[in-house]
Formats: structure tokens, sequence, C-alpha cells
């Protein structure tokens, strides 16, 4: 039975979707089996980040709607993609419930990336989900907005819940600019999962849909939160 977990954030920006990847590739690596499900419909971009944008036939709408199979819309990689379709009158939680629990038994991990907000989007992607990651950048904004969309994942009876810190930076924490690792965990009132650092070479992966450097600050922090996902112990951060 896969882990399936919501990657959400309040508001756009946070990172979501360049955690997702990477996250995945890490798990990847480890010899897991991984399905990245795309949600976000409007902003979609793990096919960029993949680099198999050209590969785009089906979506999952197509799958919902019985205009394709399984295999048909699978984009096949290290990382699996099922791409994002625009919402249908007739897509309802349980039958995107059940489609994303069709692909159980195939893999070891299903992460899916939500829109940012609360909205439609959102509550459709959560149906599918057991647990749930929530990424926020340490900003006060950015912070709040999390929380607000861990309040409404309580409210649709996904319980267990994990922070994650991305884009983080030393000097302006320490200069009061950003909020600190203990702030952001309190202003959320969820158990941290990790912490990415800030990383210039994350911008680049959407235009050549390579990862980032082996040893490179992200990369390092995707593959301790990806032990962690799996149940290992590993730092929140590089010691």
């Amino acid at each position: 039975m896969a882990e399936i977990i919501l990657v959400a954030s309040g508001k756009g920006g946070s990172g979501k979707s360049t955690f997702t990847v990477g996250v995945s590739k890490a798990l990847a690596s480890c010899g897991k089996r991984v399905l990245a499900i795309d949600c976000d419909i409007g902003l979609r971009s793990l096919d960029l980040l993949l680099g198999v944008s050209e590969s785009v036939v089906f979506d999952w709408g197509d799958l919902l709607e019985g205009r394709c199979s399984a295999e048909q819309a699978l984009i096949k990689g290290s990382v699996d993609l099922l791409p994002p379709r625009a919402y249908g009158d007739g897509f309802t939680d349980e039958g995107f419930r059940q489609m994303v629990a069709g692909f159980d038994n195939n893999y070891d991990f299903i992460f899916l990336d939500s829109p940012a907000g609360i909205d439609r989007g959102f509550t459709l992607a959560a149906s599918g989900a057991r647990r749930a990651v929530g990424v926020t950048t340490p900003d006060s904004v950015c912070v709040r907005s999390c929380n607000r969309a861990f309040c409404e994942l309580d409210r649709l009876g996904i319980a267990d819940v994990r922070l994650i810190i991305n884009m983080f930076e030393v000097k302006p924490v320490c200069k009061r600019r950003l909020l600190n690792i203990d702030q952001c965990i309190d202003e959320t009132g969820v158990q941290l999962l990790g912490i990415v650092p800030r990383d210039i070479s994350l911008g680049f992966c959407s235009v050549t849909g390579d990862a980032p450097g082996e040893f490179s600050p992200s990369t390092l922090a995707f593959q301790r939160i990806a032990k962690r996902l799996c149940g290992q112990k590993a730092p929140l951060i590089c010691e």
C-alpha cells in the first residue's frame, strides 16, 4: 500500500512543486516506486520540472472520464507522472479518490501536488490523500496562509500533517527579516518534517528539466526528507 501524500501550501510561490519533484526523485534514487499527480491545473509545472512536457497526451481527467487507460495516462520515468486536467462538473471526491486508489498497489509513494489556496482544486486533491505535507517559506504571510490550509485539512479529516520550511536562509533570520524555525512551527502548530535551504540552482530546473547537482543544498535536503518519510533517522538540517 502506497503512502499517499498531499503537498499543499496556503499561497503560491512557496516552492510546493519543486519540493514535490525533489523529494520524489530522492525517493526514487533510494529504489522507491513514486508517482506524482499534478492537481494544479491553472499553474501546472510538474511536466516541465520532470522534463517530460512533450510526452503529455492524456491526463487524469481523461482517465476519470474513461477516455484512456491508466497506462495511457501515465508518463513513465524515474518518477511517474499523471498530468492535470481542468476540473469538470462530473468530477467528484469519491471518483478522484477511487482513481488514486487504483494506483495504490503499484507504488510506494504517491504525491498529490495541489493548487495553492483552499478552493475546489485543493479539496479534490485532498480527497485522495491519507497524509499531507505543507510547504511554506519563512515569512509571516506564507506561514499564516499555510496555517489556514492546515485548518482546512483538519476539517477534511486529514490529521497526519507535517511542515516543510522552504527557501530557508540563515542571515535574514538572524537579522529578523524572516521567521526562525521555532516561529514557523509555533505559528502553524504542525510538526516539522524538514528544511530546504534556498538554492538558486532550483530555478534552472523548470528550463532544463534536470535535477540540481548531486551535492547541492536542496538535493541533500530532499535526501534527508526522503529518509525521514521512510522512517529513517536523518537530521533536519545539514550538520
